[in-house]
C-alpha cells in the first residue's frame, strides 16, 4: 500500500503560489490538500475551488471549517458545488471553533457536542439528496433538499472528519464521524489517548474502529540547516500558544510560558511582536510537538506520529522553501 501523505496550507505564503504547491504535491504522489481556515485570515471554500481546479487527483479538504457560521443549508450547497468541481475528491473537515475568537464575533458556543452532531446528521442527509426536516436544538429545517435541476442527482460521498481536540468531542468523533482530523502541535503520545477514546466512541455505534480515518495536522519546517528550522518553528508556535488556549492546553505548555507570550503578543499579532516573542518558547518544545529540523529530523518525528495511529501525516509547511517539504515526504 503507498504511504500516504498530505499537505496543509495556511496564509503564509500568496494564494497563487499555493496552486503550484498543490499541483507540485500532486506530481509527487500527496493524496491531499487540506486549507486551514481557523484566524480571521483567509477563508478556506475559496481556495480548495482553486486548487481542486488546477489538479486531476488530489483530494482537497477543508482543515477545518466551523460548524457555527454558515447555514446548513448553505454547508450542504458548498460541498454539493465542489463536488461538482472535483467528483469524489472533497472532504469536509470541520470543528467546533473556539474562544475567544468565537465570542469575539458573537458566537455562543454552547452545547457544542449537540451542535455538532446535529450539523452532521443532517448534512450528511443533504449530500446524500434526501429530503429532510429536522428540529434540534440548533439545526432546524422543514422539508429542505438540494435542489439540483442541472447537474448530478446522485448522493455525494463527501467524507465527515471532525476536527476533535477535547475528550468528549473525540469519541463523539468515533460515533458518528467518518474520521478525525487529529491535532498539531501535541506530541505524539497525545495520540493514545485520542485512539482510545475513538475506540470508546466507535463502539456505541457498533462500528469498526479501523474505518475510522485518522489524518493528524503536523507542524513541520524543513530546512537543510537545523538551526533555520527551528526558528521558524518558533515563531509560529508562540502565535498559536498565545491565540488558542485548546491547543496549549492539549500540547502541555507551562503557564508562565503562555503567560510570557501573551504578555507580548497583541491580537492581531505583529510580526515585531512574534520575532520579540519566540524567544520564549523553548527549543525542546519544538522537537517534542513539531516535525522541525533538518529533512531526516522531520522525516523521523513524523514515523512517531504514525506509529501512534496517524494515518495521514498532513504536513504544514511553515515557511521556507515547500517543495523541499514535498520532496522530503514524497512516497
Amino acid at each position: 500500500m503507498r504511504t500516504r501523505v498530505a499537505l496543509y496550507l495556511q496564509d503564509s505564503h500568496d494564494l497563487r503560489d499555493g496552486l503550484d504547491y498543490v499541483r507540485y504535491a500532486e506530481q509527487r504522489g500527496f493524496e491531499a490538500v487540506w486549507q486551514a481556515e481557523s484566524r480571521l485570515v483567509r477563508d478556506a471554500i475559496v481556495p480548495m475551488a482553486a486548487y481542486a481546479a488546477v489538479t486531476d487527483r488530489l483530494k482537497v479538504g477543508s482543515g477545518v471549517i466551523n460548524n457555527w457560521t454558515r447555514n446548513i443549508g448553505l454547508l450542504a450547497s458548498t460541498f454539493l458545488t465542489l463536488d461538482d468541481l472535483a467528483p469524489g475528491r472533497i472532504v469536509c473537515g470541520i470543528g467546533a471553533w473556539w474562544d475567544p475568537l468565537a465570542k469575539n464575533v458573537g458566537i455562543d458556543r454552547r452545547k457544542p457536542l449537540t451542535a455538532m452532531k446535529e450539523t452532521i446528521v443532517v448534512l450528511r442527509r443533504l449530500l446524500n439528496m434526501e429530503r429532510v426536516t429536522y428540529h434540534g436544538d440548533f439545526v432546524h429545517v422543514d422539508g429542505i433538499e438540494l435542489d439540483v435541476v442541472h447537474g448530478r442527482r446522485e448522493p455525494r460521498r463527501v467524507p465527515i472528519m471532525v476536527g476533535a481536540t477535547g475528550d468528549q468531542m473525540m469519541e463523539l468523533t468515533g460515533e458518528i464521524a467518518d474520521g478525525a482530523v487529529l491535532n498539531y502541535c501535541v506530541p505524539p503520545e497525545y495520540n493514545d489517548r485520542a485512539l482510545e477514546l475513538l475506540a470508546r466512541g466507535a463502539k456505541k455505534t457498533g462500528r469498526d474502529f479501523d474505518d475510522i480515518d485518522r489524518p493528524q495536522l503536523i507542524v513541520c519546517s524543513v530546512a537543510e540547516e537545523h538551526d533555520a528550522a527551528i526558528e521558524t518553528t518558533k515563531m509560529l508556535l508562540c502565535q498559536y500558544l498565545a491565540q488558542q488556549p485548546h491547543i496549549a492546553k492539549a500540547s502541555g505548555v507551562s503557564s508562565d510560558v503562555v503567560g510570557k507570550i501573551q504578555s507580548i503578543l497583541g491580537w492581531p499579532a505583529t510580526r515585531e511582536q512574534i520575532e520579540k516573542a519566540k524567544h520564549h518558547v523553548p527549543e525542546e518544545l519544538v522537537h517534542r510537538i513539531t516535525a522541525s529540523g533538518t529533512p531526516d529530523e522531520a522525516r523521523q518525528k513524523v514515523e512517531e506520529y504514525r506509529r501512534r495511529g496517524c494515518t495521514c501525516p498532513i504536513l504544514y509547511p511553515v515557511g521556507g522553501n515547500v517543495k523541499l517539504l514535498v520532496d522530503t515526504f514524497s512516497p
